[in-house]
Protein backbone atom coordinates (compact mmCIF):
# COMPACT_ATOMS: atom_id res chain seq x y z
CA UNK A 1 0.00 0.00 0.00
CA UNK A 2 1.30 3.49 -0.82
CA UNK A 3 0.91 6.41 0.76
CA UNK A 4 -1.88 7.89 -2.19
CA UNK A 5 -3.85 4.98 -1.01
CA UNK A 6 -2.92 5.08 2.87
CA UNK A 7 -4.46 9.08 3.27
CA UNK A 8 -7.87 8.00 1.48
CA UNK A 9 -8.18 5.31 4.34
CA UNK A 10 -11.02 5.49 6.68
CA UNK A 11 -10.42 5.21 10.21
CA UNK A 12 -11.81 1.74 10.64
CA UNK A 13 -9.50 0.21 7.38
CA UNK A 14 -6.36 1.88 8.37
CA UNK A 15 -6.64 0.44 11.93
CA UNK A 16 -7.69 -2.98 10.10
CA UNK A 17 -4.21 -2.51 8.16
CA UNK A 18 -2.29 -1.88 11.34
CA UNK A 19 -3.81 -4.46 13.56
CA UNK A 20 -3.32 -6.97 10.93
CA UNK A 21 0.03 -5.82 10.02
CA UNK A 22 -0.73 -4.71 6.21
CA UNK A 23 1.11 -1.82 7.09
CA UNK A 24 3.15 -0.76 10.28
CA UNK A 25 1.64 2.30 12.45
CA UNK A 26 5.17 4.01 11.30
CA UNK A 27 4.31 4.01 7.59
CA UNK A 28 0.95 5.05 8.31
CA UNK A 29 2.15 8.15 10.42
CA UNK A 30 4.43 9.03 7.36
CA UNK A 31 1.78 8.99 4.76
CA UNK A 32 -0.12 11.45 6.93
CA UNK A 33 2.46 13.98 7.81
CA UNK A 34 3.38 14.10 4.51
CA UNK A 35 -0.01 14.89 3.47
CA UNK A 36 0.04 17.70 6.78
CA UNK A 37 3.16 19.17 5.17
CA UNK A 38 1.53 19.52 1.46
CA UNK A 39 -1.07 20.74 2.68
CA UNK A 40 0.23 23.20 5.22
CA UNK A 41 -0.79 26.25 3.32
CA UNK A 42 -4.23 25.88 4.79
CA UNK A 43 -3.00 26.56 8.15
CA UNK A 44 -5.08 23.40 9.69
CA UNK A 45 -2.47 23.23 12.81
CA UNK A 46 -1.06 25.55 15.48
CA UNK A 47 0.96 22.45 17.08
CA UNK A 48 2.42 19.97 14.54
CA UNK A 49 5.56 17.98 15.61
CA UNK A 50 6.11 14.83 13.70
CA UNK A 51 9.22 13.76 15.60
CA UNK A 52 6.65 13.21 18.21
CA UNK A 53 3.94 12.18 15.83
CA UNK A 54 6.66 9.33 14.55
CA UNK A 55 7.66 8.52 17.93
CA UNK A 56 4.43 7.21 19.22
CA UNK A 57 4.20 5.40 16.17
CA UNK A 58 6.79 3.38 16.62
CA UNK A 59 5.63 2.34 19.96
CA UNK A 60 2.45 1.84 18.46
CA UNK A 61 4.71 -0.86 16.39
CA UNK A 62 6.35 -2.19 19.16
CA UNK A 63 3.44 -2.48 21.17
CA UNK A 64 2.10 -4.83 18.55
CA UNK A 65 5.33 -6.87 18.27
CA UNK A 66 5.37 -7.56 21.68
CA UNK A 67 2.66 -9.16 21.25
CA UNK A 68 0.03 -6.42 22.94
CA UNK A 69 -3.60 -5.96 23.37
CA UNK A 70 -4.56 -3.63 20.46
CA UNK A 71 -6.88 -0.99 21.23
CA UNK A 72 -9.83 -0.54 18.89
CA UNK A 73 -7.69 2.63 17.47
CA UNK A 74 -4.22 1.27 17.93
CA UNK A 75 -1.89 3.45 15.89
CA UNK A 76 -4.62 5.96 14.44
CA UNK A 77 -3.45 9.68 14.43
CA UNK A 78 -6.13 12.13 15.51
CA UNK A 79 -5.60 15.74 15.36
CA UNK A 80 -7.24 17.31 17.97
CA UNK A 81 -8.76 20.66 18.67
CA UNK A 82 -6.66 23.10 20.50
CA UNK A 83 -9.48 24.05 23.28
CA UNK A 84 -9.09 20.30 24.04
CA UNK A 85 -6.11 19.55 26.78
CA UNK A 86 -3.15 17.23 26.07
CA UNK A 87 -0.78 16.27 28.59
CA UNK A 88 2.67 16.83 27.05
CA UNK A 89 0.89 18.82 23.96
CA UNK A 90 0.45 22.89 23.93
CA UNK A 91 -2.87 24.05 24.41
CA UNK A 92 -3.64 27.44 23.51
CA UNK A 93 -7.73 27.89 22.80
CA UNK A 94 -6.78 30.19 20.19
CA UNK A 95 -5.34 33.03 21.93
CA UNK A 96 -1.89 34.59 23.02
CA UNK A 97 -1.77 34.17 26.36
CA UNK A 98 -1.92 30.30 26.56
CA UNK A 99 0.95 29.95 23.81
CA UNK A 100 3.48 27.64 25.13
CA UNK A 101 1.05 26.13 28.02
CA UNK A 102 1.30 22.33 28.02
CA UNK A 103 -1.37 20.76 30.58
CA UNK A 104 -0.87 18.20 33.27
CA UNK A 105 -3.21 16.05 32.16
CA UNK A 106 -5.73 14.99 28.91
CA UNK A 107 -9.21 15.97 29.10
CA UNK A 108 -11.07 12.57 29.58
CA UNK A 109 -12.08 12.14 25.81
CA UNK A 110 -8.28 12.02 25.17
CA UNK A 111 -7.52 9.96 27.59
CA UNK A 112 -10.18 7.31 26.34
CA UNK A 113 -8.81 7.98 22.85
CA UNK A 114 -5.44 7.46 23.70
CA UNK A 115 -6.19 4.11 25.98
CA UNK A 116 -8.16 2.81 22.66
CA UNK A 117 -4.77 3.64 21.08
CA UNK A 118 -4.91 6.44 19.35
CA UNK A 119 -1.89 8.92 18.54
CA UNK A 120 -2.73 12.44 19.30
CA UNK A 121 -1.32 13.68 15.56
CA UNK A 122 -1.35 17.41 16.66
CA UNK A 123 -3.47 20.56 17.57
CA UNK A 124 -5.47 21.99 14.80
CA UNK A 125 -6.62 25.43 14.70
CA UNK A 126 -9.59 27.32 15.41
CA UNK A 127 -11.55 30.22 16.06
CA UNK A 128 -10.17 32.46 19.16
CA UNK A 129 -11.69 31.21 22.34
CA UNK A 130 -14.30 29.03 19.72
CA UNK A 131 -16.35 32.35 19.97
CA UNK A 132 -17.06 32.54 16.27
CA UNK A 133 -18.02 30.24 13.21
CA UNK A 134 -15.13 31.38 10.37
CA UNK A 135 -11.62 29.91 11.96
CA UNK A 136 -10.22 33.66 11.07
CA UNK A 137 -7.86 33.38 13.69
CA UNK A 138 -5.81 36.65 14.13
CA UNK A 139 -2.99 35.23 16.59
CA UNK A 140 -2.02 31.91 14.31
CA UNK A 141 -4.12 33.03 11.06
CA UNK A 142 -7.10 31.91 9.14
CA UNK A 143 -7.95 28.66 8.19
CA UNK A 144 -8.13 27.87 4.83
CA UNK A 145 -11.06 25.79 3.34
CA UNK A 146 -9.51 22.96 1.17
CA UNK A 147 -11.97 22.90 -1.28
CA UNK A 148 -11.24 27.02 -2.17
CA UNK A 149 -8.23 28.19 0.26
CA UNK A 150 -9.89 32.30 -0.29
CA UNK A 151 -12.56 31.10 1.73
CA UNK A 152 -13.41 29.55 5.93
CA UNK A 153 -13.72 26.40 6.84
CA UNK A 154 -16.49 27.51 9.24
CA UNK A 155 -16.28 27.22 12.90
CA UNK A 156 -15.01 27.21 15.31
CA UNK A 157 -13.62 23.71 14.57
CA UNK A 158 -12.01 24.93 11.44
CA UNK A 159 -8.77 23.35 11.95
CA UNK A 160 -10.16 19.41 12.64
CA UNK A 161 -12.57 20.05 9.43
CA UNK A 162 -9.86 21.24 7.13
CA UNK A 163 -7.20 18.50 7.93
CA UNK A 164 -9.60 15.71 7.65
CA UNK A 165 -11.41 16.87 4.84
CA UNK A 166 -7.83 17.24 2.73
CA UNK A 167 -6.66 13.95 4.23
CA UNK A 168 -4.11 14.62 6.71
CA UNK A 169 -6.55 12.34 8.83
CA UNK A 170 -9.52 10.45 8.55
CA UNK A 171 -10.77 11.28 12.10
CA UNK A 172 -10.58 13.95 14.27
CA UNK A 173 -11.61 15.24 17.72
CA UNK A 174 -13.52 18.84 17.13
CA UNK A 175 -16.24 20.75 19.68
CA UNK A 176 -19.60 22.19 19.40
CA UNK A 177 -21.08 24.60 21.65
CA UNK A 178 -23.37 26.28 19.34
CA UNK A 179 -22.39 24.56 15.77
CA UNK A 180 -18.37 24.38 16.27
CA UNK A 181 -18.74 20.96 14.60
CA UNK A 182 -21.61 21.09 12.46
CA UNK A 183 -20.70 24.42 10.34
CA UNK A 184 -17.02 22.99 9.42
CA UNK A 185 -18.02 19.62 8.78
CA UNK A 186 -20.47 21.59 6.01
CA UNK A 187 -18.52 24.34 4.48
CA UNK A 188 -15.63 21.64 4.46
CA UNK A 189 -17.78 18.71 2.76
CA UNK A 190 -17.10 15.96 5.43
CA UNK A 191 -19.31 14.27 8.13
CA UNK A 192 -19.42 15.94 11.71
CA UNK A 193 -21.60 14.52 14.46
CA UNK A 194 -22.64 16.39 17.95
CA UNK A 195 -24.34 14.23 19.97
CA UNK A 196 -26.83 14.15 22.71
CA UNK A 197 -25.26 16.82 25.42
CA UNK A 198 -23.68 15.10 27.99
CA UNK A 199 -22.90 11.64 26.18
CA UNK A 200 -19.27 12.56 25.95
CA UNK A 201 -16.91 13.89 28.73
CA UNK A 202 -16.17 17.56 28.32
CA UNK A 203 -13.60 18.30 30.82
CA UNK A 204 -10.66 19.92 30.05
CA UNK A 205 -12.20 21.88 27.39
CA UNK A 206 -11.81 25.56 27.16
CA UNK A 207 -15.77 25.91 27.46
CA UNK A 208 -18.75 28.58 26.67
CA UNK A 209 -21.36 27.01 28.86
CA UNK A 210 -21.92 23.66 30.01
CA UNK A 211 -25.49 23.50 29.25
CA UNK A 212 -24.27 23.41 25.08
CA UNK A 213 -20.93 22.10 25.58
CA UNK A 214 -19.70 19.19 23.63
CA UNK A 215 -17.18 17.17 22.40
CA UNK A 216 -17.72 15.30 18.92
CA UNK A 217 -15.74 13.63 15.63
CA UNK A 218 -15.20 14.89 12.48
CA UNK A 219 -14.62 12.20 10.05
CA UNK A 220 -15.35 11.48 6.23
CA UNK A 221 -17.73 8.79 6.99
CA UNK A 222 -20.09 7.94 9.39
CA UNK A 223 -18.37 4.24 10.27
CA UNK A 224 -15.72 6.57 11.72
CA UNK A 225 -18.00 8.72 13.47
CA UNK A 226 -19.70 5.57 14.88
CA UNK A 227 -16.07 3.91 16.09
CA UNK A 228 -15.39 7.56 17.89
CA UNK A 229 -18.58 7.46 19.58
CA UNK A 230 -18.07 3.48 20.44
CA UNK A 231 -14.80 4.38 22.43
CA UNK A 232 -15.64 7.68 24.02
CA UNK A 233 -19.17 6.08 25.48
CA UNK A 234 -18.24 2.47 26.25
CA UNK A 235 -20.99 1.41 23.95
CA UNK A 236 -19.02 -0.88 21.61
CA UNK A 237 -21.96 -3.11 20.24
CA UNK A 238 -21.62 -2.61 16.32
CA UNK A 239 -24.08 -0.40 14.66
CA UNK A 240 -25.65 -1.21 11.76
CA UNK A 241 -27.05 1.27 8.42
CA UNK A 242 -30.47 1.33 9.37
CA UNK A 243 -33.97 0.54 6.49
CA UNK A 244 -35.09 3.83 4.68
CA UNK A 245 -38.01 2.01 3.83
CA UNK A 246 -40.63 3.60 5.84
CA UNK A 247 -38.23 5.95 7.88
CA UNK A 248 -39.90 8.87 8.42
CA UNK A 249 -38.13 12.28 8.18
CA UNK A 250 -39.45 15.41 9.13
CA UNK A 251 -39.50 18.92 7.60
CA UNK A 252 -39.98 22.36 8.73
CA UNK A 253 -39.54 24.33 5.68
CA UNK A 254 -41.14 28.04 7.52
CA UNK A 255 -37.83 27.92 9.75
CA UNK A 256 -35.00 25.73 7.92
CA UNK A 257 -35.44 26.32 4.26
CA UNK A 258 -36.61 30.26 4.58
CA UNK A 259 -34.73 32.65 2.49
CA UNK A 260 -31.79 30.15 1.65
CA UNK A 261 -29.38 30.33 -1.27
CA UNK A 262 -30.64 28.80 -4.48
CA UNK A 263 -27.76 26.51 -5.09
CA UNK A 264 -28.37 24.93 -1.23
CA UNK A 265 -32.16 24.80 -1.60
CA UNK A 266 -31.45 22.80 -5.21
CA UNK A 267 -29.10 20.15 -3.62
CA UNK A 268 -30.93 19.24 -0.95
CA UNK A 269 -34.29 19.03 -2.88
CA UNK A 270 -31.94 16.37 -4.55
CA UNK A 271 -31.09 14.86 -1.58
CA UNK A 272 -34.58 14.61 -0.21
CA UNK A 273 -35.52 13.37 -3.56
CA UNK A 274 -33.16 10.56 -3.62
CA UNK A 275 -33.66 9.37 -0.08
CA UNK A 276 -38.08 9.30 -0.96
CA UNK A 277 -36.87 6.68 -3.94
CA UNK A 278 -34.87 4.83 -1.90
CA UNK A 279 -37.90 4.68 0.60
CA UNK A 280 -37.73 7.17 3.22
CA UNK A 281 -40.98 9.36 4.21
CA UNK A 282 -40.88 13.12 3.71
CA UNK A 283 -43.22 14.36 6.89
CA UNK A 284 -43.41 18.25 6.83
CA UNK A 285 -44.63 19.25 9.90
CA UNK A 286 -43.77 22.30 11.31
CA UNK A 287 -41.85 22.30 14.55
CA UNK A 288 -42.91 24.06 17.28
CA UNK A 289 -40.69 27.45 19.03
CA UNK A 290 -38.56 27.41 16.88
CA UNK A 291 -38.03 31.26 16.20
CA UNK A 292 -37.44 31.30 20.13
CA UNK A 293 -34.43 29.12 19.87
CA UNK A 294 -31.74 31.63 18.82
CA UNK A 295 -32.58 34.41 21.73
CA UNK A 296 -32.40 31.64 24.28
CA UNK A 297 -29.36 30.40 22.69
CA UNK A 298 -27.56 33.66 22.80
CA UNK A 299 -28.66 34.64 26.36
CA UNK A 300 -26.83 31.44 27.93
CA UNK A 301 -24.00 31.94 26.18
CA UNK A 302 -23.03 35.24 26.44
CA UNK A 303 -23.69 35.01 30.20
CA UNK A 304 -21.77 31.53 31.25
CA UNK A 305 -18.88 32.09 28.77
CA UNK A 306 -17.03 34.78 31.36
CA UNK A 307 -17.42 31.76 34.51
CA UNK A 308 -17.41 28.79 32.60
CA UNK A 309 -13.73 30.32 31.34
CA UNK A 310 -12.27 31.25 34.83
CA UNK A 311 -13.31 27.59 35.95
CA UNK A 312 -11.46 25.75 32.87
CA UNK A 313 -8.22 27.78 33.32
CA UNK A 314 -8.29 27.46 37.31
CA UNK A 315 -9.23 24.10 37.31
CA UNK A 316 -7.10 22.88 34.33
CA UNK A 317 -3.83 24.56 35.70
CA UNK A 318 -3.71 27.52 33.34
CA UNK A 319 -1.08 30.00 33.98
CA UNK A 320 -3.23 32.61 33.72
CA UNK A 321 -6.42 34.26 34.69
CA UNK A 322 -8.86 34.92 33.00
CA UNK A 323 -8.14 38.95 33.20
CA UNK A 324 -4.48 38.52 31.88
CA UNK A 325 -5.77 36.22 28.99
CA UNK A 326 -8.19 38.23 27.90
CA UNK A 327 -6.05 41.11 27.98
CA UNK A 328 -4.33 39.79 24.89
CA UNK A 329 -7.18 38.40 23.30
CA UNK A 330 -7.52 39.53 19.81
CA UNK A 331 -9.52 42.51 18.60
CA UNK A 332 -12.31 40.76 17.39
CA UNK A 333 -13.39 38.48 19.51
CA UNK A 334 -12.48 40.65 22.42
CA UNK A 335 -15.19 43.38 20.93
CA UNK A 336 -17.82 40.98 21.13
CA UNK A 337 -16.90 40.56 25.12
CA UNK A 338 -16.81 43.70 26.12
CA UNK A 339 -20.09 44.26 24.43
CA UNK A 340 -22.21 41.73 25.59
CA UNK A 341 -20.17 39.02 27.83
CA UNK A 342 -17.67 41.20 30.73
CA UNK A 343 -19.35 41.53 33.52
CA UNK A 344 -21.17 44.81 33.43
CA UNK A 345 -21.11 45.13 29.39
CA UNK A 346 -23.80 47.37 27.55
CA UNK A 347 -25.51 44.24 26.30
CA UNK A 348 -24.90 42.20 29.55
CA UNK A 349 -27.55 39.67 30.04
CA UNK A 350 -28.66 40.21 33.31
CA UNK A 351 -29.82 37.27 36.67
CA UNK A 352 -33.33 37.46 35.48
CA UNK A 353 -33.54 37.23 31.75
CA UNK A 354 -30.49 34.49 32.42
CA UNK A 355 -32.96 32.47 34.47
CA UNK A 356 -35.82 32.83 32.47
CA UNK A 357 -33.98 31.64 29.55
CA UNK A 358 -32.20 28.56 31.37
CA UNK A 359 -35.29 27.51 33.75
CA UNK A 360 -37.95 28.36 31.50
CA UNK A 361 -37.67 28.44 27.86
CA UNK A 362 -35.17 26.20 27.64
CA UNK A 363 -36.90 23.29 28.94
CA UNK A 364 -40.43 24.36 27.49
CA UNK A 365 -38.36 24.40 24.20
CA UNK A 366 -36.72 20.87 24.62
CA UNK A 367 -40.31 19.36 25.69
CA UNK A 368 -42.55 20.57 23.18
CA UNK A 369 -39.91 19.32 20.39
CA UNK A 370 -39.55 15.82 21.70
CA UNK A 371 -43.55 15.99 21.71
CA UNK A 372 -42.73 16.87 18.04
CA UNK A 373 -40.76 13.94 17.52
CA UNK A 374 -43.28 11.75 19.39
CA UNK A 375 -46.53 13.19 17.81
CA UNK A 376 -45.45 12.68 13.96
CA UNK A 377 -43.13 9.63 14.78
CA UNK A 378 -40.27 11.38 12.83
CA UNK A 379 -37.40 9.01 13.04
CA UNK A 380 -35.09 12.16 11.97
CA UNK A 381 -35.21 15.76 11.12
CA UNK A 382 -34.14 16.91 8.29
CA UNK A 383 -32.33 20.29 7.37
CA UNK A 384 -29.93 22.45 5.43
CA UNK A 385 -27.04 22.78 7.25
CA UNK A 386 -26.38 26.26 6.18
CA UNK A 387 -28.19 28.92 4.31
CA UNK A 388 -25.04 29.30 2.65
CA UNK A 389 -21.84 27.66 1.53
CA UNK A 390 -18.60 28.37 2.19
CA UNK A 391 -17.94 32.33 2.57
CA UNK A 392 -14.93 34.70 1.46
CA UNK A 393 -12.14 34.91 4.26
CA UNK A 394 -12.22 38.53 5.81
CA UNK A 395 -16.02 39.15 4.99
CA UNK A 396 -18.27 38.76 8.14
CA UNK A 397 -20.61 41.28 6.80
CA UNK A 398 -24.01 40.85 5.06
CA UNK A 399 -24.26 38.42 2.45
CA UNK A 400 -27.02 38.44 -0.41
CA UNK A 401 -29.26 35.74 -0.47
CA UNK A 402 -31.65 35.94 -3.40
CA UNK A 403 -31.41 39.00 -4.03
CA UNK A 404 -31.75 40.05 -0.08
CA UNK A 405 -28.96 41.27 2.34
CA UNK A 406 -28.66 38.41 5.86
CA UNK A 407 -26.14 38.43 8.39
CA UNK A 408 -23.50 36.40 8.30
CA UNK A 409 -24.61 35.17 11.64
CA UNK A 410 -27.61 34.17 10.63
CA UNK A 411 -26.34 32.32 7.28
CA UNK A 412 -24.09 30.22 9.13
CA UNK A 413 -25.66 29.58 12.50
CA UNK A 414 -29.64 29.76 12.03
CA UNK A 415 -30.03 26.53 11.00
CA UNK A 416 -28.03 24.66 14.11
CA UNK A 417 -28.91 26.47 16.53
CA UNK A 418 -31.75 24.03 17.14
CA UNK A 419 -29.76 20.98 18.09
CA UNK A 420 -27.14 22.60 20.22
CA UNK A 421 -29.79 24.80 22.30
CA UNK A 422 -32.05 21.78 22.77
CA UNK A 423 -29.29 19.16 23.61
CA UNK A 424 -29.98 16.88 20.62
CA UNK A 425 -27.84 14.49 18.55
CA UNK A 426 -27.20 16.40 15.31
CA UNK A 427 -25.36 14.92 12.30
CA UNK A 428 -23.94 16.25 9.36
CA UNK A 429 -23.50 15.06 5.43
CA UNK A 430 -22.19 16.47 2.54
CA UNK A 431 -24.86 16.42 -0.45
CA UNK A 432 -23.08 18.04 -3.26
CA UNK A 433 -21.12 20.52 -4.49
CA UNK A 434 -22.11 24.13 -6.05
CA UNK A 435 -21.39 25.26 -9.43
CA UNK A 436 -17.90 26.77 -7.81
CA UNK A 437 -17.18 23.42 -6.71
CA UNK A 438 -18.31 24.50 -3.06
CA UNK A 439 -19.49 22.03 -0.51
CA UNK A 440 -22.88 22.27 0.21
CA UNK A 441 -24.61 19.75 3.32
CA UNK A 442 -27.82 18.29 5.35
CA UNK A 443 -28.42 18.41 8.93
CA UNK A 444 -29.95 14.84 10.41
CA UNK A 445 -31.31 15.72 13.87
CA UNK A 446 -32.80 12.81 16.31
CA UNK A 447 -34.44 13.02 19.37
CA UNK A 448 -32.46 13.53 22.47
CA UNK A 449 -30.76 10.13 23.72
CA UNK A 450 -31.27 8.83 20.43
CA UNK A 451 -27.62 8.94 19.03
CA UNK A 452 -26.77 5.07 17.68
CA UNK A 453 -30.38 5.02 16.35
CA UNK A 454 -28.98 8.31 14.28
CA UNK A 455 -26.02 7.07 13.52
CA UNK A 456 -27.77 4.32 11.62
CA UNK A 457 -29.49 6.37 9.77
CA UNK A 458 -26.87 8.42 9.01
CA UNK A 459 -25.22 5.39 7.48
CA UNK A 460 -27.97 4.66 5.41
CA UNK A 461 -28.40 8.37 4.03
CA UNK A 462 -25.16 8.58 3.20
CA UNK A 463 -25.09 5.38 1.26
CA UNK A 464 -27.41 6.97 -0.95
CA UNK A 465 -25.72 10.60 -1.40
CA UNK A 466 -22.12 9.09 -1.50
CA UNK A 467 -19.12 11.26 -0.86
CA UNK A 468 -18.27 14.28 -2.37
CA UNK A 469 -14.66 13.94 -4.31
CA UNK A 470 -11.67 14.43 -2.56
CA UNK A 471 -10.39 18.75 -2.30
CA UNK A 472 -6.94 19.25 -4.76
CA UNK A 473 -4.54 20.60 -2.29
CA UNK A 474 -2.79 24.12 -3.97
CA UNK A 475 0.12 25.58 -2.99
Amino acid sequence: MDSADMIELSASAAVAAMRTGEMTALDYAEALLARCAAGAALNAFITLDPDAVRAAARAADAHRAAGGVLGALHGLPIPVKDSVNTAGIETTAGTKALRGWIPARDATTIARLKAAGALVLGKTNIHELSFGWTSSNLEFGAVRNPYDPSRIPGGSSGGTAAAVAARMAPLGVAEDTQGSIRVPAALCGIAGFRPTTGRYPTDGTAPITPLFDQIGPHARCVADLALFDAVVSGDMEPIEPAALAGLRIGLDRNFFFDGIDAEVAALTEQALARLAAAGAVIVEAPAPGLDGVIPVAMAIQVHDVVPALERYLLESGAPVDFETMFAGVSADVAAVFTQMALRGAPSAITGELYAAARDVARPALQQAMAAWFAEHRIDAMLLPATMVAATPIGDQSNIEIGGLSVSFTTAIARNISPASTLGLPALVLPCGLTAGGLPVAIELDGAAGDDRRLLAIGMAVEAVLGPLPAPVLRG
